[in-house]
């Protein structure tokens, strides 16, 4: 078993350097393998332009897509673990609606009250909307936090987060009915998604907050094993459940508020990437599970990310319209192939 977990882990590290590699390679700019390589290792590409496309373009969306995909299949995992559910996923509390919410305040009635769209603003905009975004998600996490604390049952507060997110979409409804248009338009395309928006010193903030966040996670192992058996045996196990459903919530929480500041809300990844895991490494141990759907978040977001911007595609395409399509046929095969092993046909 630990031969077959440890090969798993390592080709699951082999495919994020090769798809690592491949986003650099691969784009709507043909670049040579050699240069691409020379311009890694510090070396100066033969044409200066191919080692700007390389340097401030498809390192640090690649970098992104590695960091956002772990932080938000870790999370996914924590979510269906503390619900007990398969069906949760990342944004189930709400915390995508709040950051949505926050960011539509400032994007939509900018151009109402301030006369100018903040899609004018360029890189301060940038900064507005990811600040925004934080604050909103935050927020709604410590409502959540807050009502966690107040009700016993995990279907009472999923039903909660699941109200959270409605209310925020009929605030969101209202303020793109009274809003300018190119202001919707923005509030739609920060929407779809997209981890080519973090530029610059963005990037490396980004790293550093997800550096902090993901081993912090690794701490709950323990704890998400525990509350796999229950709510009684955990308890008699000494572990006070109510308190650890607020730890699981909240470090999830972060990491589905940070990645959703910079990138959007990406969907079905948090979803997919447990379920995909579970029926490669067939155990619930999260001592297995927390890095291999780290590994595999980033893989999986690597390769949507490649999809989402190949060649002969003008720009990109909306990176949640990727995710679905490629998430959804693997873990629909995934289930169905660990239905029939379990049922024995």
């Amino acid at each position: 078993m630990k031969r077959s977990v440890a090969a798993g882990m390592i080709a699951l590290g082999v495919s994020i350097l090769l798809l690592f590699f491949l986003n650099l390679l691969l784009g709507s700019v043909s670049i040579p393998a050699g240069q691409v390589w020379k311009v890694i290792w510090g070396g100066e590409a033969s044409n200066p332009i191919w080692g700007n496309i390389v340097l401030k373009s498809r390192f640090p969306q690649a970098l992104t897509a590695l960091v956002a995909g772990s932080g938000l299949a870790v999370a996914g995992l924590q979510m269906q673990t503390v619900f007990r559910n398969p069906l949760a996923g990342p944004s189930v509390l709400g915390v995508s609606s709040g950051a949505s919410l926050g960011v539509a305040f400032v994007v939509l009635l900018s151009g109402r009250l301030g006369g100018v769209a903040l899609s004018h603003l360029g890189y301060m905009g940038e900064v507005a909307m990811t600040v925004s975004a934080i604050i909103g998600a935050l927020a709604i996490m410590l409502l959540i936090v807050w009502v966690a604390q107040k009700v016993r049952g995990n279907v009472t507060l999923l039903i909660i987060g699941v109200m959270i997110g409605y209310v925020a979409t009929a605030i969101i409804g209202v303020l793109k009915f009274f809003s300018a248009e190119e202001d919707v338009r923005a509030y739609v395309v920060w929407g779809l998604g997209s981890f080519a928006r973090v530029s610059g010193g963005q990037v490396m903030t980004f790293v550093i907050i997800m550096a902090i966040l993901l081993p912090l996670s690794f701490l709950l192992v323990k704890t998400l094993n525990l509350l796999l058996l229950g709510d009684g045996y955990a308890r008699n196990l000494g572990l006070n459940v109510r308190r650890a459903r607020m730890w699981v919530i909240v470090c999830a929480g972060v990491l589905v508020a940070i990645v959703t500041a910079y990138c959007g809300p990406i969907s079905f990844l948090g979803l997919a990437v447990p379920h995909l895991c579970r029926g490669i490494f067939r155990t619930s141990d999260h001592r297995v599970l927390m890095p291999a759907s780290l590994l595999a978040g980033a893989a999986l977001a690597l390769l949507c990310n490649l999809i989402a911007r190949m060649p002969g595609f003008e720009g990109a395409l909306p990176v949640n319209s990727v995710t679905a399509l490629i998430g959804a046929p693997v873990v629909a095969v995934v289930l169905f192939k660990r239905r029939k092993e379990d049922t024995g046909e």
